[in-house]
Protein backbone atom coordinates (compact mmCIF):
# COMPACT_ATOMS: atom_id res chain seq x y z
CA UNK A 1 0.00 0.00 0.00
CA UNK A 2 1.33 3.44 -0.88
CA UNK A 3 2.25 5.59 2.10
CA UNK A 4 -0.35 8.04 3.25
CA UNK A 5 0.20 11.55 1.91
CA UNK A 6 -0.21 14.51 4.17
CA UNK A 7 -0.54 18.17 3.54
CA UNK A 8 1.72 20.94 4.80
CA UNK A 9 -0.87 21.79 7.46
CA UNK A 10 -0.83 18.14 8.62
CA UNK A 11 2.96 18.38 8.91
CA UNK A 12 2.69 21.43 11.13
CA UNK A 13 0.14 19.70 13.36
CA UNK A 14 2.31 16.58 13.69
CA UNK A 15 5.30 18.78 14.66
CA UNK A 16 3.14 20.64 17.18
CA UNK A 17 2.22 17.36 18.87
CA UNK A 18 5.90 16.96 19.72
CA UNK A 19 6.29 20.50 21.00
CA UNK A 20 7.87 21.87 17.85
CA UNK A 21 6.52 25.24 16.76
CA UNK A 22 8.67 26.48 13.93
CA UNK A 23 6.40 27.30 11.03
CA UNK A 24 9.05 29.26 9.13
CA UNK A 25 11.23 26.19 9.10
CA UNK A 26 8.37 24.15 7.68
CA UNK A 27 7.56 26.64 4.97
CA UNK A 28 10.86 26.05 3.27
CA UNK A 29 9.29 22.96 1.66
CA UNK A 30 7.83 23.55 -1.75
CA UNK A 31 4.06 23.45 -1.82
CA UNK A 32 3.91 20.81 -4.54
CA UNK A 33 6.17 18.46 -2.62
CA UNK A 34 4.39 15.98 -0.38
CA UNK A 35 5.89 13.71 2.14
CA UNK A 36 4.63 10.26 2.92
CA UNK A 37 4.01 9.85 6.58
CA UNK A 38 2.56 7.14 8.70
CA UNK A 39 0.90 8.03 11.94
CA UNK A 40 3.53 6.12 13.83
CA UNK A 41 6.34 8.11 12.16
CA UNK A 42 8.38 10.27 14.49
CA UNK A 43 10.35 13.48 13.73
CA UNK A 44 14.07 13.01 14.47
CA UNK A 45 15.02 16.36 16.12
CA UNK A 46 17.98 16.80 18.55
CA UNK A 47 16.55 19.32 20.95
CA UNK A 48 18.95 20.98 23.46
CA UNK A 49 17.22 22.81 26.32
CA UNK A 50 20.29 25.01 27.23
CA UNK A 51 23.35 26.55 25.48
CA UNK A 52 26.71 24.83 25.81
CA UNK A 53 28.64 27.96 24.79
CA UNK A 54 28.57 31.38 26.45
CA UNK A 55 25.58 33.48 25.51
CA UNK A 56 26.65 36.18 23.08
CA UNK A 57 24.77 38.49 20.78
CA UNK A 58 27.69 40.14 19.00
CA UNK A 59 31.22 39.90 17.62
CA UNK A 60 34.51 40.58 19.44
CA UNK A 61 34.75 44.28 20.21
CA UNK A 62 38.25 44.66 18.73
CA UNK A 63 36.74 44.01 15.28
CA UNK A 64 34.89 47.32 15.58
CA UNK A 65 37.91 49.24 16.94
CA UNK A 66 40.11 51.58 14.90
CA UNK A 67 43.66 52.69 15.83
CA UNK A 68 44.53 56.19 14.66
CA UNK A 69 47.85 55.99 12.78
CA UNK A 70 48.77 59.54 13.89
CA UNK A 71 50.74 59.16 17.14
CA UNK A 72 50.28 61.86 19.78
CA UNK A 73 53.63 62.80 21.31
CA UNK A 74 53.99 64.49 24.70
CA UNK A 75 55.55 67.93 24.24
CA UNK A 76 58.38 69.43 26.29
CA UNK A 77 59.43 73.03 26.83
CA UNK A 78 61.68 74.35 24.05
CA UNK A 79 65.46 74.57 24.36
CA UNK A 80 66.26 78.27 24.17
CA UNK A 81 69.78 78.80 25.58
CA UNK A 82 71.51 78.45 22.22
CA UNK A 83 69.00 80.84 20.63
CA UNK A 84 69.57 83.46 23.32
CA UNK A 85 73.39 83.34 23.43
CA UNK A 86 74.39 81.46 20.30
CA UNK A 87 76.24 78.15 20.12
CA UNK A 88 79.72 77.08 19.09
CA UNK A 89 81.80 73.87 19.02
CA UNK A 90 85.14 73.94 20.84
CA UNK A 91 87.58 71.04 20.67
CA UNK A 92 86.63 67.39 20.54
CA UNK A 93 85.40 64.78 22.99
CA UNK A 94 89.04 64.04 23.78
CA UNK A 95 89.53 67.47 25.36
CA UNK A 96 88.88 67.93 29.06
CA UNK A 97 89.94 71.55 29.53
CA UNK A 98 89.53 74.61 27.35
CA UNK A 99 91.79 77.62 27.81
CA UNK A 100 90.78 81.11 26.69
CA UNK A 101 93.69 83.56 26.36
CA UNK A 102 92.90 87.02 27.69
CA UNK A 103 94.99 90.11 27.13
CA UNK A 104 94.60 93.38 28.99
CA UNK A 105 96.46 96.39 27.63
CA UNK A 106 98.25 98.46 30.25
CA UNK A 107 100.62 101.40 30.33
CA UNK A 108 101.42 104.82 31.70
CA UNK A 109 102.51 108.09 30.20
CA UNK A 110 105.15 110.55 31.40
CA UNK A 111 106.07 114.14 30.74
CA UNK A 112 108.18 114.60 27.67
CA UNK A 113 111.85 115.41 27.91
CA UNK A 114 114.59 114.92 25.37
CA UNK A 115 116.43 112.67 27.75
CA UNK A 116 113.49 111.28 29.78
CA UNK A 117 112.94 107.50 29.65
CA UNK A 118 109.72 107.28 31.65
CA UNK A 119 106.36 105.90 30.41
CA UNK A 120 105.74 102.46 29.05
CA UNK A 121 103.13 100.27 27.35
CA UNK A 122 102.47 96.77 28.60
CA UNK A 123 100.21 93.75 28.45
CA UNK A 124 98.70 91.56 31.13
CA UNK A 125 97.88 88.01 30.10
CA UNK A 126 95.49 85.57 31.75
CA UNK A 127 94.24 82.14 30.77
CA UNK A 128 90.80 81.40 32.27
CA UNK A 129 89.74 77.79 31.85
CA UNK A 130 86.61 75.71 31.54
CA UNK A 131 86.17 71.98 32.00
CA UNK A 132 84.07 69.78 29.75
CA UNK A 133 81.52 67.22 30.87
CA UNK A 134 80.79 64.11 28.83
CA UNK A 135 77.48 62.34 29.31
CA UNK A 136 75.74 59.41 27.66
CA UNK A 137 72.49 57.57 27.15
CA UNK A 138 71.87 53.97 26.08
CA UNK A 139 69.11 52.71 23.81
CA UNK A 140 67.98 49.12 24.26
CA UNK A 141 65.31 47.25 22.32
CA UNK A 142 64.38 43.60 21.76
CA UNK A 143 63.09 41.80 18.70
CA UNK A 144 59.78 40.78 20.30
CA UNK A 145 59.37 44.29 21.71
CA UNK A 146 59.75 45.84 18.27
CA UNK A 147 57.43 43.31 16.62
CA UNK A 148 54.67 43.93 19.17
CA UNK A 149 55.04 47.70 18.84
CA UNK A 150 54.78 47.22 15.09
CA UNK A 151 51.29 45.77 15.55
CA UNK A 152 50.27 49.23 16.80
CA UNK A 153 52.06 50.85 13.86
CA UNK A 154 54.77 52.24 16.15
CA UNK A 155 58.34 52.30 14.89
CA UNK A 156 59.90 51.39 18.24
CA UNK A 157 63.58 51.74 17.29
CA UNK A 158 63.01 55.08 15.57
CA UNK A 159 61.04 56.43 18.53
CA UNK A 160 63.84 55.37 20.89
CA UNK A 161 66.31 57.25 18.69
CA UNK A 162 64.20 60.38 19.01
CA UNK A 163 63.82 59.91 22.77
CA UNK A 164 67.61 59.66 23.17
CA UNK A 165 68.17 62.84 21.19
CA UNK A 166 65.54 64.76 23.16
CA UNK A 167 66.93 63.71 26.56
CA UNK A 168 70.50 64.59 25.54
CA UNK A 169 69.45 67.98 24.19
CA UNK A 170 67.37 68.78 27.28
CA UNK A 171 70.39 68.13 29.49
CA UNK A 172 72.62 70.15 27.15
CA UNK A 173 70.21 73.07 27.40
CA UNK A 174 70.28 72.86 31.21
CA UNK A 175 74.08 72.99 31.27
CA UNK A 176 73.96 76.09 29.10
CA UNK A 177 71.85 77.78 31.77
CA UNK A 178 73.28 76.29 34.99
CA UNK A 179 76.57 74.56 34.15
CA UNK A 180 77.74 71.35 35.84
CA UNK A 181 78.33 71.16 39.58
CA UNK A 182 81.87 70.51 40.90
CA UNK A 183 83.45 71.49 37.58
CA UNK A 184 84.68 74.76 36.09
CA UNK A 185 81.59 74.60 33.97
CA UNK A 186 79.08 77.43 34.39
CA UNK A 187 75.87 78.56 32.80
CA UNK A 188 74.35 81.79 31.58
CA UNK A 189 72.47 82.24 34.85
CA UNK A 190 75.14 81.33 37.40
CA UNK A 191 78.53 82.27 35.99
CA UNK A 192 80.49 83.65 38.98
CA UNK A 193 81.83 86.54 36.93
CA UNK A 194 78.36 88.05 36.37
CA UNK A 195 77.50 91.22 38.25
CA UNK A 196 74.96 91.21 41.09
CA UNK A 197 71.32 91.28 40.03
CA UNK A 198 69.22 94.42 40.42
CA UNK A 199 65.93 94.59 42.32
CA UNK A 200 62.76 95.64 40.45
CA UNK A 201 61.17 98.92 41.49
CA UNK A 202 57.95 97.24 42.64
CA UNK A 203 59.77 94.83 44.93
CA UNK A 204 62.09 97.53 46.24
CA UNK A 205 59.00 99.47 47.30
CA UNK A 206 57.63 96.44 49.14
CA UNK A 207 55.24 95.50 46.36
CA UNK A 208 54.69 92.34 44.37
CA UNK A 209 56.51 91.24 41.26
CA UNK A 210 55.25 92.05 37.75
CA UNK A 211 52.74 89.18 37.84
CA UNK A 212 51.32 87.85 41.12
CA UNK A 213 50.51 84.27 42.07
CA UNK A 214 46.96 84.73 40.75
CA UNK A 215 48.40 85.35 37.26
CA UNK A 216 47.46 89.02 37.28
CA UNK A 217 49.70 91.84 36.06
CA UNK A 218 50.05 93.98 39.17
CA UNK A 219 52.91 96.26 38.08
CA UNK A 220 52.05 99.25 35.92
CA UNK A 221 53.41 99.67 32.42
CA UNK A 222 55.57 102.56 33.60
CA UNK A 223 57.02 100.48 36.45
CA UNK A 224 57.88 97.60 34.13
CA UNK A 225 59.48 99.91 31.58
CA UNK A 226 61.44 101.63 34.35
CA UNK A 227 62.88 98.25 35.34
CA UNK A 228 63.99 97.66 31.75
CA UNK A 229 65.55 101.11 31.66
CA UNK A 230 67.46 100.22 34.84
CA UNK A 231 68.92 97.18 33.11
CA UNK A 232 70.06 99.31 30.17
CA UNK A 233 71.61 101.89 32.50
CA UNK A 234 73.43 99.15 34.41
CA UNK A 235 74.78 97.78 31.14
CA UNK A 236 76.01 101.19 30.01
CA UNK A 237 77.73 101.78 33.35
CA UNK A 238 79.37 98.34 33.48
CA UNK A 239 80.84 98.76 29.99
CA UNK A 240 81.92 102.36 30.59
CA UNK A 241 79.84 103.53 27.67
CA UNK A 242 80.97 100.83 25.22
CA UNK A 243 77.32 99.72 25.01
CA UNK A 244 74.74 102.29 23.91
CA UNK A 245 70.96 102.19 23.84
CA UNK A 246 70.80 101.62 20.06
CA UNK A 247 73.15 98.62 20.10
CA UNK A 248 71.93 95.08 19.43
CA UNK A 249 70.51 93.91 22.77
CA UNK A 250 68.71 90.74 23.86
CA UNK A 251 66.17 90.96 26.67
CA UNK A 252 65.76 87.43 28.05
CA UNK A 253 62.96 86.48 30.44
CA UNK A 254 60.40 83.78 31.21
CA UNK A 255 57.38 83.35 28.92
CA UNK A 256 55.15 84.48 31.80
CA UNK A 257 57.13 87.66 32.38
CA UNK A 258 56.88 88.48 28.67
CA UNK A 259 53.10 88.70 29.02
CA UNK A 260 53.63 91.55 31.48
CA UNK A 261 55.02 93.61 28.59
CA UNK A 262 51.44 93.95 27.34
CA UNK A 263 50.60 96.19 30.32
CA UNK A 264 49.24 99.52 29.06
CA UNK A 265 49.68 102.97 30.58
CA UNK A 266 47.19 105.85 30.78
CA UNK A 267 48.08 106.90 27.23
CA UNK A 268 47.10 103.48 25.83
CA UNK A 269 50.75 102.63 25.13
CA UNK A 270 52.02 99.25 26.32
CA UNK A 271 55.53 98.23 27.34
CA UNK A 272 56.27 96.57 24.00
CA UNK A 273 55.57 99.86 22.23
CA UNK A 274 57.87 101.74 24.61
CA UNK A 275 60.67 99.24 24.01
CA UNK A 276 60.36 99.48 20.22
CA UNK A 277 60.42 103.25 20.32
CA UNK A 278 63.26 103.73 22.79
CA UNK A 279 65.43 100.68 22.10
CA UNK A 280 64.89 99.86 18.40
CA UNK A 281 67.53 97.10 18.28
CA UNK A 282 66.38 95.25 21.38
CA UNK A 283 64.89 91.80 20.79
CA UNK A 284 63.02 89.69 23.34
CA UNK A 285 63.71 86.00 23.94
CA UNK A 286 62.04 83.69 26.43
CA UNK A 287 62.98 80.51 28.30
CA UNK A 288 61.28 78.71 31.17
CA UNK A 289 64.58 78.70 33.10
CA UNK A 290 64.11 82.42 33.75
CA UNK A 291 60.92 81.66 35.65
CA UNK A 292 60.78 80.94 39.36
CA UNK A 293 61.53 77.41 40.53
CA UNK A 294 58.18 75.73 41.22
CA UNK A 295 56.69 72.25 41.16
CA UNK A 296 55.32 72.97 37.68
CA UNK A 297 58.65 74.44 36.54
CA UNK A 298 61.42 72.24 37.94
CA UNK A 299 63.96 73.87 35.62
CA UNK A 300 63.28 77.35 37.00
CA UNK A 301 65.50 79.77 38.85
CA UNK A 302 65.65 79.28 42.67
CA UNK A 303 65.91 83.04 43.25
CA UNK A 304 62.64 83.84 41.46
CA UNK A 305 61.71 85.29 38.09
CA UNK A 306 64.83 86.63 36.39
CA UNK A 307 65.41 89.06 33.52
CA UNK A 308 68.74 89.44 31.72
CA UNK A 309 69.83 92.10 29.28
CA UNK A 310 72.65 90.94 27.01
CA UNK A 311 74.67 93.03 24.58
CA UNK A 312 75.36 90.70 21.67
CA UNK A 313 78.75 92.26 20.90
CA UNK A 314 81.03 94.84 22.46
CA UNK A 315 83.66 96.46 20.23
CA UNK A 316 83.19 93.62 17.74
CA UNK A 317 83.79 90.88 20.33
CA UNK A 318 81.13 88.31 21.18
CA UNK A 319 79.74 88.62 24.68
CA UNK A 320 79.51 84.85 24.99
CA UNK A 321 78.18 81.65 23.52
CA UNK A 322 76.99 78.22 24.52
CA UNK A 323 79.61 75.61 23.74
CA UNK A 324 79.91 71.85 23.23
CA UNK A 325 82.79 69.56 22.33
CA UNK A 326 80.73 66.62 21.07
CA UNK A 327 77.15 66.31 19.92
CA UNK A 328 75.33 63.04 19.18
CA UNK A 329 78.29 60.70 18.85
CA UNK A 330 76.66 57.36 18.04
CA UNK A 331 78.67 54.33 19.12
CA UNK A 332 78.34 50.90 17.43
CA UNK A 333 75.10 48.95 17.73
CA UNK A 334 75.75 45.88 19.87
CA UNK A 335 73.71 42.78 19.02
CA UNK A 336 72.78 40.31 21.77
CA UNK A 337 70.94 37.00 21.38
CA UNK A 338 67.59 38.64 20.61
CA UNK A 339 68.11 42.32 21.44
CA UNK A 340 70.17 45.35 20.53
CA UNK A 341 71.79 48.24 22.41
CA UNK A 342 73.61 51.41 21.44
CA UNK A 343 75.30 54.22 23.35
CA UNK A 344 75.07 57.89 22.33
CA UNK A 345 77.43 60.51 23.82
CA UNK A 346 77.52 64.30 24.08
CA UNK A 347 79.81 66.81 25.74
CA UNK A 348 79.34 70.36 27.04
CA UNK A 349 81.45 73.30 28.16
CA UNK A 350 78.40 75.14 29.50
CA UNK A 351 78.08 78.83 28.62
CA UNK A 352 81.33 80.62 27.86
CA UNK A 353 80.85 84.22 29.04
CA UNK A 354 83.69 86.11 27.39
CA UNK A 355 82.59 89.59 28.49
CA UNK A 356 80.52 89.37 31.67
CA UNK A 357 80.25 93.16 31.94
CA UNK A 358 78.01 93.04 28.85
CA UNK A 359 75.24 91.27 30.82
CA UNK A 360 72.97 92.89 33.43
CA UNK A 361 70.37 91.05 35.48
CA UNK A 362 67.28 91.70 37.59
CA UNK A 363 65.71 89.11 39.89
CA UNK A 364 62.27 89.05 41.49
CA UNK A 365 60.21 90.57 38.67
Amino acid sequence: MAPERITQRDLQMIAAEWGIHFPDGVHVMAEDERLAWRKDYRLAMDAQPALVSTSNAGIPSFLTMVVDPAIIKILLSPNKAAKILGESKKGTWLDQTAMFPLIERTGEVSSYGDFNTNGRAGLNMAFPQRQSYLYQIIKEYGELEMERAGLARVSWAAELDEAAVIVLQKFQNLTYFFGVQNLQNYGLLNDPSLSAALTPITKAAGGARWINTSNQIVATANEIFTDIQSLVIQLVQQTAGLVEEDDALTLAMSPTSQVALTATNQFNVNVNDLIKKNFPNMKIETAVQYGALTASNPQGNPAGNLVQLIAERVEGQETGYCSFNEKLRSHPIIRDLSSFKQKVTQGTWGAIIRQPMAISSMVGV
